[in-house]
């Protein structure tokens, strides 16, 4: 067996770092459509045929998270324990597809002159539009496969990585994300274009999620390959799932030290990033064709960086330092939004430090998880921290829809009748503000209960 391992896909550089190009190609396809709605946010307000006003963008954007906290997620990371890697990542890779293909459909003219499902949608909550509603479903939907491919994604990093390059290879699989985020930031409200032809982007984020099946496949030919070469049978693993695992994990400090800093962390990013571009157009006064370009620096910062971080991680460590560092230039970013200048330059200077936030946190986080939870339960964990973060994803968005509404009150429709008003973004961002203060709090815990639990954080992660 000793032998086997030793001449298996894994022991073999080119092999794994193919293995993480294909599974990371699958998430930049699912990250390019989670957030192709973001950059067109103004549109969708300001055009009449969809009139979306801030409560109903907040409504589409939380649904995102719907599915997740019923707990379809952590079923996902059980599925993903019991039946492996590639069941799962096939699976959830088609339920991407079919809600990518909903959140279409609910922006085509042929839904929104009366198409099948419309009238049915109209028939309730009166104050949401039924494309909002519909748009919304599949969102939710895609949002399940999506979240459950990440975990899965983190899964296989480990099963490749461990003992190796697995910071490294947890930054560059983040960074391929972000990846997808920058290219929709760019790409999306450039494709509307003038005429702001909203369903152009999000059927070519339809058409780049299919692709992504398609090299999770490939990866799924390596990955059995691999399983065959070590006698790797999926029925007999050291210890079988038990429902007593999950209290295992619960009863772990450092466990929810790290999930309620993911959920607080989270939760002052990506909803964030939803109304980053309709920031950027009402406080600094950027073009709504080009508003996702500042933004845009976010992803292609976290691009560079990531992978750097993961690397001081591999060789030098501090991850619980590391963690609480990005906590706090978060914090430092989002009051720079609220009370800082109207001015280009200072966004661009606040989202770079954004940029360097997001790669220290995530960066230093996630490989952090092995360290804490054991590996047979590696999958159930992870699928609990990102169910523990997807509440926050769900409630924020419609957090700050409803306080751009409440704090704002007529602008939208203004805006609708073609009135030039803006929306004041201040209190907002204090609310994303004071989220990241408490993630803060939670960084500092984490570090102490490592000094106390000696679980390792602040080693590095590569044996030597």
């Amino acid at each position: 067996m000793t032998e086997q391992i030793q001449n298996s896909l894994r022991e073999s550089k080119t092999a794994r770092w193919l293995a993480l190009l294909f599974v990371s190609l699958t998430l930049v396809a699912g990250y390019y459509f989670a957030d192709v709605m973001s950059p067109l946010k103004s549109m969708l307000t300001e055009n009449a045929k969809y009139a979306w006003d801030g409560n109903e963008y907040g409504f589409f954007t939380g649904a995102y998270s719907w599915l997740v906290v019923l707990g379809f997620l952590i079923v996902g990371g059980i599925i993903l324990d019991k039946s492996g890697i590639r069941f799962t990542g096939i699976i959830f890779s088609v339920i991407m597809i079919i809600g990518a293909s909903l959140m279409y459909y609910a922006l085509t003219d042929v839904f929104l002159n009366g198409g099948f499902g419309y009238d049915f949608l109209d028939s309730f909550m009166k104050d949401f539009n039924p494309s909002v509603k519909l748009a919304a479903v599949g969102y939710a939907i895609f949002g399940l496969g999506i979240e459950i491919l990440g975990v899965t994604g983190s899964r296989i990093v480990v099963k490749w990585f461990k003992g190796k390059e697995m910071a490294f290879a947890m930054a560059l699989q983040v960074a391929f994300g972000r990846l997808g985020m920058l290219w929709v930031f760019w790409q999306a409200p450039r494709l509307a274009g003038a005429e702001e032809i909203v369903t152009r982007p999000v059927a070519l984020g339809l058409v780049i999620v299919v692709i992504g099946l398609l090299t999770y496949l490939v990866y799924s030919v390596m990955d059995f390959k691999l399983d065959k070469q070590e006698n790797i049978d999926l029925s007999d693993e050291e210890e079988e799932f038990k429902f007593s695992d999950i209290a295992k994990i619960l009863t772990n400090k450092a466990f929810w030290y790290i999930a309620l800093l993911c959920v607080l962390f989270y939760s002052a990013v990506f909803p964030f990033l939803k109304y980053a571009p309709d920031l950027m157009v009402h406080k600094f006064f950027e073009p709504k064709g080009t508003a996702g370009d500042i933004p845009a620096l976010l992803p292609f910062g976290t691009m560079i960086l990531t992978p750097i971080v993961g690397l001081f991680l591999d060789y030098k460590g501090k991850s619980a330092s590391i963690m609480i560092l990005g906590s706090l230039l978060l914090i430092l970013v989002h009051l720079g939004f609220a009370f800082g200048p109207a001015n280009v330059y200072f966004a661009i200077a606040l989202m770079i430090i954004l940029g360097v936030s997001f790669s220290f946190v995530p960066g230093a986080m996630w490989p952090a998880v092995p360290s804490i939870v054991k590996e047979q339960y590696l999958g159930t964990a992870y699928s609990l921290i990102f169910w523990i973060q997807n509440w926050g994803l769900m409630g924020y968005p419609m957090i700050i829809g409803w306080a751009l509404e409440e704090y704002n009150p007529g602008i939208t429709e203004q805006l609708q009748n073609g009135a030039d008003v803006h929306y004041d973004y201040t209190v907002p961002m204090m609310i994303f503000a004071i989220t990241g203060f408490l993630g803060l709090l939670f960084a500092f815990l984490l570090k102490s209960e490592d000094k106390k639990k000696g679980y390792g954080l602040e080693l590095p992660n590569k044996a030597s």
